[in-house]
């Protein structure tokens, strides 16, 4: 199943996406809380706008260097287990939305990566009971002031800009991980190509690590690591980062 958050006129709403028939099933509350109860509404795609399908009630968990070949054009190897940093829930944008350069950074580059949103309440879960916890699936790309992150020597500052972490277009409930792919394109040109198979640490790992540091919250994100092909963007360009089964998260790229 499909749920997207979208505004239609003056409302903001959540709906099952219907994709034969090209339309969205109106919900009459947050299926993160209040389940799928539709209202009997149908709104055509053609006349709503997806905004981010979640806004993290406190936090977005990202994991770095989680595919071996991105590791090493960082400069090193995967780590054993999964590094974790934050981003705050501010960075957070929908499909369509631009990325803002900020003027601090001179080299701001795209992360195309698999984002896993959080369904309940989840401290010290294991691997095996992971799955209870998890809501659904969603794209997100991890923007990142490079120059930033190398110089502060830590990454807060680097990921953490206002519309540095775009988000959508849709939640998927049931995706496929073991065949999907995963692919960041700059103005057509493809340059970030994995398999969301081939993730270091898998996805019940990742929530069960993180989920022993700190309690994970329903609607909490977690970035899943981003696969090799890395790079600047500038204002003017268009990223786009597509997975198997999700579509594709599309986003401009403007200056502030």
């Amino acid at each position: 199943m499909k749920i997207a958050r979208f505004s239609h006129g003056e409302t903001i709403a959540y709906g099952i996406v219907d994709e034969e028939e090209h339309e969205l099933v109106v919900l009459k509350s947050d299926p993160l809380f209040a389940g799928y109860d539709p209202t009997g509404e149908r709104v055509p795609f053609t006349d709503a706008k997806l905004l981010a399908p979640v806004i993290p009630r406190s936090k977005v968990v990202a994991v770095g260097k989680n595919y071996h070949e991105h590791a090493a054009e960082m400069g090193g190897e995967a780590p054993a287990e999964p590094l974790l940093f934050l981003k705050p829930n501010t960075s957070v944008v929908g499909p369509g939305d631009a990325i803002v350069l900020p003027p601090e950074s001179e080299r701001v580059e795209f992360e195309g990566e698999l984002a896993v949103v959080i369904g309940r309440i989840a401290r010290r879960v294991s691997e095996a009971d992971a799955a209870s916890v998890i809501f659904g699936y969603t794209i997100a790309n991890d923007v990142t002031a490079r120059d930033l992150q190398r110089r502060d020597g830590q990454w807060t500052r680097a990921k953490g800009f206002d519309t540095f972490c775009p988000l959508g277009p849709v939640i998927d409930t049931e995706l496929d991980l073991e065949h999907g792919t995963i692919d960041t394109s700059v103005n057509g040109e493809r340059l970030q190509h994995g398999r969301l198979a081939d993730m270091v640490h898998s996805i019940p790992a990742i929530v069960a690590y993180a989920s022993a540091v700190f309690t994970l919250l329903p609607g909490d994100v977690i970035l899943t690591g981003t696969p090799a092909g890395v790079g600047p963007i500038v204002a003017g360009d268009t990223v786009e980062v597509t997975v198997t089964g999700l579509g594709t998260l599309s986003n401009p790229v403007r200056s502030a």
